[in-house]
């Protein structure tokens, strides 16, 4: 549960964090009028995401017990490129977003209303598709799937509550910060949900290695206690995990932890030309 809080917090503050830059600039230019077509293309960027994890869980129904598990599997290992695209996108590119979103939005005012509603949908369309598809691979191995839907549910509406704070001033979070930990947090995720995907591509035959463990750890990971529960749910450690799922966690993991977590080079400040918007949340 608390990863998949955690996926709704840091996917849904994303989301948050780029509808207030966009209404912050048409408070701040004026344009106010518009404001209705930011929240139309949101709303429909919501429901399409909706729709997208209903159709991701009903399709899963239909096929049968090996194209059920090579179906989950190949989204779990989406789920992972998603993952890890979003922790190392964010990372570059939180510093340039607001100005990169205020003159797209500039420039789609000037073309018109639809183009306003199709910038708001584009911008938060992809969290919310990234997000149907990561709690579906999370939810397959959950041992209360509505459980685990409901926590990131809760993490959704704690982004939406931050990002109200945030736009009105009224909370102060270091968002370079909270990124950076919550990145190392996802990659640990994104590592358990690739073990997972090739333990199920395992089960469905496509991988060799099924019956040859790696190590045993049932005496200390006891089914049913809080701290398996945790580390299952929250990284996906089995008690008795197969070689070849545990060499795919390792070798994802290292490197890619390695690599968020090397200095970065300061960027080239870039001069902005479009109006600054009040009240936006500092990056």
């Amino acid at each position: 549960m608390f990863a998949t809080f955690l996926v709704g917090l840091r996917e849904g503050l994303e989301a948050v964090l780029v509808v207030s830059i966009l209404v912050a600039f048409l408070v701040k230019t004026d344009q106010r009028r518009y404001l209705p077509h930011v929240w139309g293309g949101v709303v429909v960027a919501v429901l399409l995401s909706i729709g997208a994890g209903a159709a991701l869980q009903y399709g899963s129904t239909k096929l049968s017990f090996t194209g059920q598990e090579r179906f989950e599997a190949i989204t779990s290992v989406l789920a992972v490129v998603f993952v890890t695209w979003m922790i190392f996108w964010m990372r570059v590119a939180a510093k340039r977003i607001a100005g990169h979103l205020r003159e797209q939005l500039s420039e789609a005012i000037g073309m018109g209303p639809f183009a306003v509603v199709l910038i708001a949908f584009l911008a938060v369309v992809r969290e919310g598709l990234e997000t149907a598809l990561i709690l579906y691979a999370m939810a397959d191995f959950a041992d209360d799937p509505a459980a685990s839907l409901g926590a990131a549910g809760g993490g959704i509406l704690v982004a939406v509550a931050i990002g109200f704070g945030l736009y009105h001033g009224a909370v102060r979070v270091n968002l370079t910060r909270f990124f950076t930990w919550t990145g190392v947090l996802l990659i640990f995720v994104a590592a358990g949900l690739l073990k997972y995907g090739v333990h199920d591509f395992q089960e469905a035959g496509d991988l060799p290695g099924l019956d040859r463990t790696a190590f045993d750890l049932s005496g200390v990971l006891t089914p049913g206690t809080w701290y398996a529960e945790i580390l299952s749910g929250m990284f996906n450690l089995t008690p008795t995990p197969t070689v070849v799922e545990t060499a795919a966690w390792a070798a994802y993991l290292v490197p890619v932890l390695i690599l968020f977590l090397l200095p970065r080079r300061a960027p080239a400040p870039q001069p902005d030309r479009t109006p600054a918007a009040a009240s936006e949340p500092s990056e």
